[in-house]
């Protein structure tokens, strides 16, 4: 046991006392220390009933004779703070889960961990902490938020940012917007859609490291609460049978996430994150790996925001793994692989069939490729990232003209004003990890777009990121980004873009002679932050390996 570091022999009679003085008994002291890693938090939607999921795992941990032991970390609602300087701290949020996980875990060395997060950031940071730690590991997220009702209408929390740009364009009255305030988010829960918290949930079960339903279950039922307990229990047997996160964390897994990620039509930042956590993992994974498997994987779901069918129609007909055993049949997933409970073969040979309509069979896809497309060109050397599941048909070919601003408010300002019109391509730069910094997510300008009417006709780029929240023709994570010196640095008003999603092309219509000429005239923006924001323009790396630290 690693635990035994702080309690086993004569040296060790400090280690016990302190232990004792927090009520440790002789019996507990020969039995496992289960960390309990919680990012409950009281002014988190998604969080603020963690720490009764929390006391449900403990619970169970007890129950199968283990010792818990809960910690905390931070983690920020990206809702609360999109569209102001709070979203730059959001992704560099990321860092600090895994470094302080790691801090609490390698100081204090207990035997197991459960991990239990739920939104954006907090998920992925404790992927890559538990691949650095490589403990025997189980996750319990929180749980998807109910979706609200509006005017009849089922609504997801997008659809409050949309609301705005209707108001602008005399399309709701004071009442209306009233309405979308008081009854878009219904519960507590990670945003109802299919949005980054809940995509990197389903991730997390389809990579094999929490039990089925995890991604999916509601979060304010009782059979949430019964799977926290569950896996509790779980990980006393994980611990038994020593099986470690990186056991789990194998190429193959990582791959079958991906290939989940591509069929439920999840967020973007999926793709950051995904590749932030394959370093850890050791797999490191490309963005070109990531595209092979996009392509040959159908898109099987159309979740809100892309659609009004929400995670709990999902979780309804049988979750992710009724996903994973549609995609097993056409062989696009390795199924030997270890979860915490089982090979992948045997929970999906647990798993219902695909109803048909949340879930489309194999021969009726919603694409026959996944929802995320990975697209290169001049404008996007090294990559970018469109969600292009939520991208209306008319949008998927596109050539228009740059309307260019240096930075999210900018752009927000233009297109709530008016200066945004049919055939335009807004182009937001100097978002990107170090020229944010951070890397903000633009759910107001896409929202914007959207409620105004305008995503049928006007695109959207940008070196920043977008909210898993965010539909239309929306590209984000171009690299090399506007402060590394990227093409997007040098684009100007009038310019001509070609947008060509079916064959992954982002083109800057413009002769290399005008471009060197801009190069030389141009001087590039570069970050003042100080603080943590200022340290971590100094660390972080381009989109395209995940925005880790050097």
């Amino acid at each position: 046991m690693r635990s035994e570091l702080m309690k086993k022999g004569v040296s060790r009679l400090p280690h016990r006392a302190l232990l004792k003085s927090l009520g440790i008994t002789d019996s507990e002291m020969k039995k496992p220390f289960i960390a309990v890693i919680s990012a409950a938090s009281e002014y988190v939607p998604g969080h603020t009933h963690l720490h009764e999921i929390s006391r449900c795992v403990k619970d169970g941990i007890r129950n199968a004779g283990g010792v818990p032991f809960e910690f905390f970390t931070i983690g920020v609602c990206d809702g609360l703070a999109m569209n102001h300087r709070g979203m730059r701290y959001s992704l560099c949020s990321r860092e600090l889960i895994a470094d302080s996980i790691e801090v609490m875990l390698m100081a204090h060395p207990l035997d197991a961990a459960v991990f239990i997060p739920n939104c954006d950031k907090i998920v992925p940071g404790m992927l890559m902490a538990a691949a650095r730690l490589n403990l025997p590991s189980a996750f319990v997220s929180g749980g998807p938020m109910n979706s609200g009702v509006v005017g009849g209408r089922r609504i997801g929390f997008v659809e409050s940012y949309e609301a705005i740009g209707k108001y602008k364009d005399k399309q709701l009255t004071d009442a209306d917007l009233a309405d979308f305030e008081n009854n878009a988010c219904p519960t507590c829960g990670s945003c109802a859609g299919m949005y980054t918290a809940n995509s990197m949930n389903c991730l997390t079960e389809a990579l094999g490291l929490a039990l089925p339903f995890s991604g999916t279950e509601p979060a304010v039922t009782a059979a949430r609460r019964r799977l926290a307990k569950e896996t509790g229990e779980l990980i006393m047997e994980v611990y038994k049978k020593n099986i470690c996160a990186l056991d789990i964390m194998t190429r193959a897994n990582i791959e079958n996430a991906l290939a989940v990620d591509m069929a439920i039509g999840a967020s973007s930042n999926t793709i950051l994150h995904i590749l932030a956590i394959s370093q850890e993992a050791g797999v490191n994974l490309t963005l070109d790996d990531i595209d092979v498997i996009g392509r040959k994987t159908p898109q099987l779901c159309k979740l809100n925001p892309a659609s009004e069918v929400f995670i709990e129609d999902l979780n309804t007909v049988g979750g992710i793994q009724a996903v994973m055993r549609e995609l097993a049949k056409m062989n696009l997933l390795e199924l030997s692989g270890l979860t915490v409970s089982g090979t992948q073969e045997q929970r999906i040979k647990a798993a219902g069939e695909a109803d048909g309509q949340v879930i489309r069979k194999l021969d009726n896809p919603h694409r026959k490729d996944g929802g995320i497309a990975i697209m290169k060109g001049n404008l996007a050397e090294r990559g970018a990232v469109v969600k292009q599941g939520a991208v209306l048909p008319a949008m998927m070919k596109v050539t228009g003209t740059a309307k260019v601003y240096d930075g999210e408010q900018e752009a927000v300002d233009a297109i709530m004003g008016g200066e945004i019109k049919a055939g335009d391509v807004v182009v937001i730069r100097y978002e990107g990890p170090k020229g944010g910094p951070g890397m903000p997510e633009m759910l107001a300008p896409t929202a914007a777009i959207a409620g105004m009417g305008l995503d049928g006709s006007v695109a959207l780029i940008t070196d920043g990121r977008f909210s898993g929240a965010s539909r239309g023709a929306a590209i984000g994570h171009i690299a090399p980004e506007a402060a590394a010196g990227g093409l997007i640095a040098y684009v100007q008003d009038g310019d001509r873009i070609c947008i060509d999603i079916p064959n992954r092309k982002l083109e800057l219509l413009a002769d290399e002679s005008v471009i060197a000429e801009r190069r030389k005239a141009t001087v590039l923006k570069t970050s003042s932050a100080d603080g943590y924001l200022g340290r971590y323009v100094k660390l972080t790396t381009s989109a395209d390996i995940g925005a880790v630290f050097n």
